[in-house]
C-alpha cells in the first residue's frame, strides 16, 4: 500500500511568532524567545535569549512547548529544529512557524523531511520574494508530506539518525581540524609581531627609521600593545598611512560602470590578494584620484559585515577604486611592506570584529581603523617574516582545502541519506516508501 502524500496544515497546526514592538514599551511583563539566528538544523541555541514585552493574556498564544517544532520563515527558510524545553516560559518571533504536528505525524520525521526538501528545492519552489526568501505560513502549510505509519516514520528516523551520528562525529572532528589549522595560524602570526620569530635584521634600518617623525606613539587604555625588541616601534595606522573611506557611484547613471577601471565590494575583500573585480567604474565615477583611486600595494579591510567580511583584509594587485564598505590602507607612501601590514589585520581580525560599531549591522569606522596600535618591525625583519608566513600560510591554505573537500563529501553523504530515508532505499522497504520520492 502505498502512502498518502498530504500537505502539512492538514496534519499539523502551524502559527506564525509575535511581532516586535522595537522602541516602544508598554510596560508588560519581560520573556524571552526565541529568534530566526537562535534555530538551526536539529539545534536550537539559547546561549543569547534576547526578551520582549507580553501580556499574560499572550502567553499561551506564542508559548514554545516542549516537542514543538520551530521553523525559520526567512533566511535559510525551512531550517528547523525540536524545541526539547527549558523548564521556564519562552516565546518566538515572527521570524519564525511553531509546528505541533498530529497524533500521525512524527515531529522529528517532520523536521528531517524539510531539510530533505531544503536540499531537493520543493522549498525554494515554495518560497516567495526576490532578494529575500521567505516561506509564509500559507506555503508551509503546502509543503508535501509523505504520511507513512507513525511506527514506520519512527522507525525512519531511528535508522536515519544511527548513520548520521557516525556522519556527524566526522564532520565534528573536520571542524576542529580547521579551527586548529586557523590558530596554528594565528599563533606564527602573532609570534612574528611579537619579534620571536626570526632574528631581528637590521641591514636596511630600524623600526624607528621606518616611522620617522610622523608620530610620537602613546598607548591608550583600549590599545593592544606588548613588549616588542628594542628596535622596533609601535605607531597608529593613521599616522603612518593614508587611510580613505570609498563610494559607490550612482546606480540610476549606467554610463559610470561603463568603465575600466576595477571597482571592489566588501565582499571581495576576503584574506588574499585582488587582481581583477566583478564590477568596473569610470575613473570621473571615482573621484578625487588622490584619495578615491588606490595603487597596487594598497591594503584593504572590509568595515562593515555581519558574517565572516566584517574585519577580513586583502592587497590590491590592480589599480583600483572601492565601496564606501572598504578602507582603503595606502601603503605605498612609506617603505613599510603591504604584506606585513595584510599579516597584522590577518592576527587582529577578531578583536578588529570586536571593535565594530553601530545599529543592527555592526560596522568599523575610518577613525577607529586610524587609531589602530601596530608594532614595526625593521625592513629586512618584515622581508624575512613575511617569507616564514607565507611557507605556513600555504600549508595551512592546502590543508585547509583538503579539509573543505572532506567537508563536502560529509554534506553529500548527508544529503544522500536524507534522500535514501525519503526514498524507502534507507530502511530496506521501497515498495511502501515509493510514494516518497513522487515528492522529490
Amino acid at each position: 500500500m502505498k502512502w498518502p502524500v498530504v500537505k502539512l496544515g492538514d496534519v499539523a497546526e502551524t502559527a506564525l511568532g509575535r511581532m516586535l514592538d522595537r522602541g516602544r514599551s508598554n510596560g508588560y511583563p519581560e520573556v524571552p524567545y526565541l529568534r530566526n539566528i537562535n534555530v538551526q538544523w536539529g539545534r536550537i541555541d539559547t546561549a543569547d535569549l534576547l526578551t520582549m514585552e507580553l501580556p499574560d493574556e499572550l502567553r499561551d498564544r506564542f508559548e514554545v512547548r516542549t516537542g514543538d517544532l520551530l521553523v525559520c520563515e526567512g533566511g535559510e527558510i525551512g531550517r528547523a529544529a525540536v524545541w526539547s524545553g527549558s523548564g521556564t516560559y519562552v516565546a518566538y518571533q515572527k521570524a519564525l512557524h511553531r509546528v505541533r504536528p498530529s497524533a500521525d505525524l512524527d515531529n522529528r520525521y517532520l523536521r528531517y523531511l524539510l531539510e530533505h526538501h531544503a536540499n531537493n528545492g520543493v522549498l525554494t519552489r515554495l518560497a516567495t520574494g526576490s532578494t529575500i526568501a521567505h516561506l509564509p505560513q500559507q506555503k508551509l502549510r503546502e509543503v508535501p508530506v509523505p504520511l507513512a505509519p507513525i511506527d514506520r516514520q519512527r522507525h525512519i528516523v531511528d535508522t536515519l539518525e544511527s548513520h548520521l551520528s557516525h556522519l556527524d562525529s566526522a564532520t565534528a572532528t573536520l571542524s576542529r581540524a580547521k579551527s586548529a589549522t586557523r590558530a596554528m595560524m594565528r599563533s606564527i602570526l602573532q609570534v612574528g609581531l611579537r619579534g620571536e620569530l626570526v632574528d631581528d635584521d637590521l641591514s636596511e634600518g630600524t623600526g624607528a627609521d621606518l616611522v620617522g617623525d610622523r608620530t610620537n606613539f602613546t598607548p591608550s587604555g583600549d590599545d593592544r600593545v606588548w613588549p616588542v625588541p628594542e628596535t622596533w616601534r609601535w605607531a597608529r595606522l593613521g599616522d603612518l598611512f593614508e587611510v580613505s573611506v570609498g563610494a559607490t557611484p550612482s546606480r540610476s547613471v549606467p554610463e559610470l560602470w561603463a568603465g575600466d577601471l576595477p571597482w571592489v565590494s566588501s565582499g571581495e575583500v576576503s584574506f588574499g590578494r585582488i587582481s581583477s573585480t566583478r564590477e568596473h567604474i569610470t575613473r570621473s565615477a571615482a573621484g578625487n584620484p588622490r584619495t578615491r583611486i588606490h595603487p597596487p600595494g594598497t591594503v584593504m579591510l572590509a568595515m562593515i559585515g555581519e558574517g565572516k567580511t566584517r574585519g577580513q583584509a586583502a592587497i590590491l594587485d590592480v589599480e583600483a577604486a572601492h565601496n564606501q564598505n572598504c578602507a582603503s590602507i595606502r601603503v605605498s607612501g612609506t617603505k613599510i611592506l603591504p604584506e606585513y601590514v595584510y599579516a597584522y589585520l590577518e592576527e587582529r581580525y577578531f578583536e578588529t570584529r570586536r571593535g565594530g560599531s553601530g545599529g543592527q549591522q555592526l560596522a568599523l569606522n575610518k577613525a577607529t581603523i586610524k587609531r589602530f596600535a601596530m608594532p614595526i618591525a625593521p625592513l629586512a625583519t618584515q622581508r624575512r617574516m613575511i617569507q616564514v608566513w607565507n611557507s605556513v600560510r600555504d600549508k595551512a591554505n592546502r590543508l585547509t582545502n583538503e579539509l573543505d573537500l572532506a567537508q563536502a563529501r560529509s554534506d553529500g553523504l548527508r544529503k544522500a541519506l536524507l534522500a535514501a530515508a525519503f526514498s524507502g532505499n534507507l530502511t530496506g522497504d521501497n515498495a511502501q516508501d515509493r510514494e516518497v520520492a513522487a515528492t522529490s
